[in-house]
């Protein structure tokens, strides 16, 4: 088999011999030709070409060439080689020469921000583009150029260092710049235009995140300067390109707040806003609250508890923060604020002393729909004749809060379709209706069953009693007669109602009865009570502890009157002493001298009693001393001698029998 591409031509040698060998003529040199043959592909020669090109080149940039070679004769149309692009995506940013397979950009508007590589397939075809085809990859790189300046991501930053902390790194200023990232197009830097007069502080770019981080220079003093409000700028540090399209320096406000040097517990988010369905179950978890301690060269340990719960609507983990349900939170209540529960959770390190900060969890309580609208009010008078005075307003009144409330449908029942012969609702606005007579009605009370339906999600509705008395009508339209208008409106109250009223109207007078006769027992016990002291008062026995030896004999000797009411006997009598008052004498004489006669027991009395008001040694309202005393004038022994002897023979109880009828089973006992 002759192949032209591994040999194109052949030189042969022809001798001619004679049978015996002998040459018979010179040699003749032959020369065979190999005509070639289209059975080789083009190859390139490598599998994937690589080009860069920079952003927004000009039509006409040529970026690489693609070679393709064939190992056909090259003087043949079996090695007339032809490019072309198969496959380059919609834009067609590209073109390439046939002939050479040089690949230039077709269009404008290469923007690497858009897309930065392209991917094109490239063919080779032999027969001028008519025979055997290869393909190969054309992977074109577009380069970045600085036309995109650098930008912070907010207009305002807040940050916060401890006073005294030199080198200590402030926060970041966060930016962003569509340039490749990591190029000179791409990098940053900063300057701090106002608010630093002093220069203690300064920024640097983060060379990973491009970002710029604020540090302390110099040593700040919070009690000295506690706030700093920074204007900084930021641009790049290759200058952009003039194809740029030009815009304003990006600027940003920094503040920063000098803390003073207290290592406590710090809540970054407070205060922490979450939304809570009305009627959650107690025990479902609504939020993680948790606090970071700045100590970061002490190992602390964080806990939790709940600092102020007015409802007592939550519980908390003390270790995790994670705050769960109690009970179930419901609206309206006394405790919210506009449909907000404030609790304070207070967070508390392990360090000594512990430090502990303070949180905010406000939890907005979300409306749920659960009441239907109430019909307010639920009675009305109006006349009974079409289009004069017939006509009355409905209202409605909700718990829910919007969206949940107005605005109300009003609407008369459909389970009793014949009302609307006689009567038609129409709405008047979000929170009212006017009922309107339809044909001229005779004077009474009238129920109509009302379908009323608020506008929440899902919505709620209750039929109610409309209670509507029909009134005589003036030529004005007005009822005639105010009173009796009033008072049959009252006409429609139900039965079961009018039962509760006479229900209660009997129990209230059977309570008020059994606490009058309560009271009346009570007065009747204190009366029969003061009726027994008195008859006490009246026996005469206070004479028997005047003096030990008196005696029933003694029973007549003054007159009692003059105990009770001693002015009337004695205008000498002084006046009470003062408990309050000083002392003025000293001890009580005694034993005192017993009256002469009857009638002087009064200034006997008296004077024990000024003698035991004066004592110091005695309580003040105690008068007992004064008729302990028996007396030096006793007729009979004193009492001390009954236990003067040791034993019953020492002693003579012939006297006993002496002392009068009281004594003598006494006498029978002890006498001889």
């Amino acid at each position: 088999m002759l192949d032209r591409e591994e040999n194109d031509r052949y030189r042969l040698r022809a001798f001619a011999l004679d049978l015996g060998g002998v040459t018979l003529e010179d040699p003749t040199d032959l020369e065979i030709i190999v005509v070639d043959q289209n059975d080789n592909r083009p190859l390139f020669r490598q599998d994937v070409f690589t080009g860069r090109v920079v952003e927004g080149a000009e039509p006409g940039t040529c970026v690489l060439t693609v070679d393709a070679t064939d190992a056909d004769d090259p003087d043949t149309d079996n090695a007339a080689l032809r490019y072309s692009i198969l496959e380059q995506g919609a834009a067609g940013m590209f073109s390439i020469n046939a002939s050479t397979g040089e690949i230039c950009t077709a269009r404008p508007g290469l923007d690497r921000e858009t897309m930065g590589v392209y991917n094109l397939t490239v063919q080779a075809a032999d027969m001028s583009g008519d025979g055997l085809t290869t393909t190969a990859m054309a992977v074109i790189y577009v380069e970045d150029i600085n036309d995109n300046p650098p930008e912070f991501t907010k207009e305002e930053f807040s940050m916060e260092v401890e006073e005294q902390a030199v080198g200590a790194d402030v926060g970041k200023l966060f930016v962003h710049d569509k340039d490749l990232a990591g190029s000179p197009s791409w990098l940053a830097k900063f300057t701090i235009l106002e608010g630093d007069p002093e220069g203690a502080f300064a920024i640097r770019t983060d060379p990973h995140t491009n970002d710029g981080v604020l540090s302390v220079v110099k040593p700040l003093d919070h009690e000295v300067r506690d706030r700093f409000e920074l204007t900084v700028s930021v641009q790049n540090e290759r200058p952009l390109e003039p194809s740029a399209p030009a815009s304003p320096r990006a600027l940003a406000t920094v503040r920063v707040r000098v803390r003073d040097v207290n290592e406590a517990p710090v809540f970054r988010e407070n205060p922490r806003r979450i939304s809570v369905l009305e009627g959650t179950p107690p025990g479902t978890p609504i939020t993680t609250y948790t606090a970071s301690d700045p100590d970061t060269h002490q190992i602390q340990t964080l806990s939790y508890a709940l600092l102020y719960d007015p409802a007592d609507w939550l519980q908390l983990d003390p270790h995790t923060g994670t705050v769960r349900t109690k009970r179930e939170l419901l609206h309206p209540s006394a405790f919210l604020q506009g449909g907000w529960y404030i609790a304070l959770l207070l967070a508390r390190d392990d360090a000594e002393p512990p430090l502990s900060a303070t949180g905010t969890l406000s939890i907005e309580i979300l409306e749920v729909n659960d009441h239907a609208p109430q019909l307010q009010p639920p009675a009305g008078v109006l006349c009974g004749r079409p289009g004069r005075g017939g006509t009355l307003l409905l209202g409605a009144t909700d718990d829910d809060r919007p969206p949940h409330g107005a605005p109300f449908h009003f609407q008369l029942s459909p389970q009793h379709p014949q009302l609307a012969r006689n009567w038609s609702l129409a709405r008047f606005n979000v929170t009212h209706a006017v009922l309107a007579v339809l044909a001229e009605l005779p004077e009474g009370p009238y129920s109509l069953p009302l379908l009323l339906r608020d506008s929440g999600t899902p919505p709620r509705e209750q039929q109610q009693l409309l209670n509507v008395s029909v009134c005589h009508c003036g030529r004005d339209g007005t009822c005639l007669d105010g009173a009796l208008a009033a008072a049959t409106a009252g006409a429609g109250i139900t039965l079961g109602a009018l039962l509760i009223i006479l229900g209660s109207a009997i129990l209230l007078l059977v309570l008020a009865a059994l606490g009058a006769a309560r009271v009346r027992g009570r007065r009747r016990a204190l009366r029969k009570g003061l009726l027994q002291r008195s008859r006490d008062d009246m026996r005469d026995n206070i004479l028997n502890y005047d003096e030990q030896g008196g005696g029933e004999e003694d029973q007549d000797a003054y007159d009692i009157n003059q105990l009770r009411h001693p002015e009337l006997f004695c205008p000498r009598a002084k006046p009470p002493l003062r408990r309050d008052a000083p002392l003025s004498s000293g001890t009580p004489m005694a034993p005192r001298k017993l009256p002469s006669s009857p009638s002087d027991i009064e200034d006997f009395i008296n004077e024990g009693l000024e003698a035991a008001d004066s004592d110091p040694s005695v309580p003040p309202y105690d008068t007992a001393l004064i008729y302990d005393y028996e007396g030096s004038g006793s007729v009979a022994s004193p009492l001390s001698s009954i236990v003067s002897s040791l034993t019953d023979e020492d002693q003579d109880y012939d006297y006993l029998s002496e002392w009068g009828p009281r004594f003598r089973r006494l006498a029978d006992l002890y006498g001889h």
